[in-house]
């Protein structure tokens, strides 16, 4: 066991010092000597000037100095400004004075105290009420006392500190720990009693010991059955729980234990996907699971739009006048039903978002995208000749989702059109409930299409919805065909008016994340209850924002770093950033193209400014925004923009397939993740399943977890660059390219 020395000075009323040496640390014990201080030479003259200065009261103040195995501590009058203390065997101290934690003999001092872990890592210890090592008579002195008795046993106490001096020298540490900043928030988290802290450290240790057991191993890539992996969605598990009905092809992250650290291998005869707009139109089939027997089983108007090649599938466009009945017309007939000349009006009539249930192949969404419409497809998961993944691999946003039995991931009120064609989905079962799910996700006043080859007999004017769009006070305003189109009221007393309707719900659905289907009405209540057709055309204006609690100049300044980010993130989308002599592109070099990125994912979006930014400077892409569970929710914010967005908890896989976005940017993530007491290592391989072969990463977060990151994404064979913003903050850039590995 490593020897670990302690020195401390306790002033006390009568100006007299005694000094009390730790020699040495044992299994958690200690032997205490008392010496003269006045016989002892001055700490400067024995060691370097190696201090961690502790602002305890406001007036007291715990200085602490290290060389190697040694930390030496005093209390005294005199504020000393804080300096971390970089201690290269602080982990092993640790090892040792971690079982003197974990034990009960601490457990009534460390409930005396609220320790900020932030302030920790920036060299203070922060206490909830005054702790006055001078005044024994103090508040804190009575505590003490009915804690330990009149004279509290020293040894208890000065263990104790010890273990906090060597927690704070480990996270102090910028090149040894990992959890130097456990919060992005600006605000102190704290701790309120020893338990959390306790919990805390053993994560931290264990974390710290994981990744340094192997650092320079690779992983090895995954076996080939997992080239289309998408996890949670095990069907043989789920049937074998008793999931029937539909159910077995849901989303159940709670039956997945088949967590593997390997690397998806992408199928021999993958190729990098076109760029953007080519790669619209034409898609390798190697790409994706789609077999030529799917193909030929398909309808006849997936045929017409689309034609399989040699190595090559092939899109109709818009521009293609060979394509009578195509998707033009259709969005044209839809356009005329709603009262609109033409389907160019969509955004004048309120209408900018879009979310399409069971999209086939993306055909109707890439015509709607043309017309600066966001169209989200939704699908449920499909093992082979999945449209979502087809979808995605066009450039065309789309996520794996259905509410068979649960709710999608997206807030009451978020999207102005519905859109069904031929989606498979029985409208009127489940008493309804399918319908109230639509309801829920519809925007007041806004539109629900359906196109369904079932026709009515001649004459019958049923539909087959049957009473229940009534009952939600839907109005039928066009039926043409095989199409038929509702409007959501605008009304939000019709529903409680109405005789015979569904109940509300109790409570405002603000955070809808899988939640089961619910049988009854809700959203009537939100502010955001705000008609399609009386919202503005543009930007949110301040009355807007103001409903989501948020003030414009706040709004602004984010819009404002988020447009000097992109600018400085563009320029480091380069190779030469990985170069032993890197540099960032000057003058001389030319910029990444405009097209350089399709699919890109904000793991942690807040406002969307980056997906804002994005459409400001001309980029053809478009953003997947996520907002993570536990987060404060802004997805509603970002679904008003007219952006695609997503509640997610990445303790969890993501709901794609794999090798389907080109950029993963995350901002304050890792900490977010550490504050959830999940592992960042899960989080880093999620990212490689989902990101393409040439794709690139950016991560922006405090200077410990990027360096987690990086080892590990070194592990994963990634290209990897750390960049010091250089404003004088712990913040940091890890630039990172994932390569094209095969094998």
């Amino acid at each position: 066991m490593l020897p670990g020395w302690v020195r401390i000075i306790e002033t006390h009323h009568e100006h007299h010092e005694q000094s009390a040496l730790f020699k040495p640390i044992t299994n958690g014990r200690a032997v205490t000597h008392f010496h003269d201080e006045q016989r002892e030479p001055s700490l400067s003259q024995k060691l370097p000037r190696n201090f961690l200065s502790l602002d305890v009261n406001g007036r007291s103040n715990l200085r602490c100095l290290t060389s190697g195995h040694l930390i030496f501590c005093s209390v005294s009058d005199a504020v000393q400004p804080p300096v971390v203390v970089h201690n290269s065997e602080a982990l092993e101290v640790l090892s040792i004075l971690r079982r003197q934690i974990l034990n009960d003999d601490c457990s009534q001092f460390f409930k005396l105290l609220e320790i900020d872990v932030g302030a920790i890592a920036r060299g203070k210890l922060v206490f909830s009420e005054t702790f006055n090592f001078g005044n024994m008579r103090s508040f804190w002195h009575n505590k003490l006392l009915l804690v330990f008795g009149p004279r509290p046993p020293l040894n208890w106490v000065l263990v104790c500190l010890v273990s906090v001096l060597v927690l704070i020298t480990l996270l102090g540490s910028s090149s040894s720990s990992a959890f130097d900043s456990i919060t992005d928030s600006t605000r102190p988290n704290l701790y309120s009693n020893y338990r959390k802290l306790k919990d805390q450290t053993v994560n931290d240790y264990l974390e710290l010991k994981k990744l340094g057991a192997n650092p320079s191993k690779d992983f090895d890539l995954c076996a080939k059955e997992r080239e289309n992996y998408v996890p949670c969605y095990n069907v043989s598990a789920n049937l074998l729980a008793g999931f029937k009905d539909g159910e077995e092809y849901d989303r159940h992250c709670e039956l997945s234990q088949d967590r593997q650290y390997c690397l998806v291998r992408p199928p021999k005869e993958y190729k990098i996907p076109l760029t953007w707009p080519s790669g619209r139109d034409v898609i390798w089939s190697g790409n994706v699971k789609l077999s030529k027997d799917q193909f030929l089983s398909s309808g006849s108007m997936t045929k017409r739009l689309m034609l399989l090649e040699e190595n090559q599938i092939s899109f109709h466009s818009d521009d293609d006048e060979m394509i009578v009945d195509g998707v033009r017309d259709y969005s044209h007939q839809i356009a005329e039903m709603i009262g609109l000349g033409s389907d160019a009006e969509f955004r004048e009539a309120g209408v900018r978002s879009v979310l399409d249930i069971g999209c086939g192949f993306g055909s109707f969404g890439a015509h709607l995208l043309s017309l600066k419409l966001m169209t989200l497809c939704v699908a449920s998961y499909e093992t082979t000749g999945s449209q979502v993944q087809l979808a995605l691999e066009r450039g065309l946003p789309a996520i794996i989702g259905s509410f068979i039995s649960k709710q999608l991931p997206f807030p009451s009120l978020s999207y102005d059109m519905v859109h069904c064609t031929q989606c498979g989905i029985v409208w009127d079962d489940k008493d309804g409930m399918f319908l109230i799910e639509v309801d829920r996700v519809l925007k007041p006043g806004g539109y629900f299409v359906v196109t369904s080859p079932k026709r009515r007999e001649h004459g019958s004017t049923s539909t087959p919805m049957g009473e229940y769009p009534q009952k939600l006070c839907w109005n039928l305003v066009g039926q043409q065909e095989e199409t038929l189109i509702w409007q959501k009221t605008r009304d939000a007393q019709c529903i409680s008016s109405k005789h015979g309707t569904f109940p509300l719900c109790n409570g405002e659905d603000f955070q809808s994340y899988y939640k089961p289907l619910a049988q009854c009405i809700s959203g009537i209540t939100s502010s955001r209850w705000i008609p399609i057709q009386n919202r503005s055309s543009g930007s949110l204006n301040s009355a807007e924002l103001a409903v989501h609690g948020i003030n414009s100049e706040d709004f602004a300044e984010d819009l404002e770093f988020w447009r000097s980010s992109l600018r400085n993130y563009w320029s480091l989308l380069s190779p030469l950033i990985f170069s032993d002599h890197p540099k960032r592109p000057g003058d001389e070099d030319p910029m990444p193209p405009y097209n350089m990125v399709r699919n890109v994912m904000d793991m942690n979006a807040h406002y969307g400014g980056l997906n804002a930014a994005l459409l400001e400077a001309r980029k053809s892409a478009w953003v997947m925004n996520v907002v993570p569970v536990g987060q404060h929710n802004t997805l509603p914010v970002i679904l008003d923009q007219g952006f695609a967005g997503v509640l997610h908890n990445w303790c969890e896989p993501f709901p794609t397939y794999p090798r389907t976005y080109d950029m993963l940017h995350a901002k304050g993530l890792l900490t977010h993740i550490a504050s959830e007491k999940c592992n960042i290592i899960d989080l880093i391989f999620e990212m490689d399943r989902i990101l393409r072969p040439e794709g690139w990463v950016i991560i922006s977060d405090k200077v410990g977890p990027i360096e987690i990151a990086r080892t590990l994404v070194t592990q994963l064979r990634w290209e990897a660059r750390m960049i010091d913003l250089q404003n004088g903050s712990d913040q940091r850039l890890l630039v990172c390219q994932k390569p094209f590995v095969r094998k």
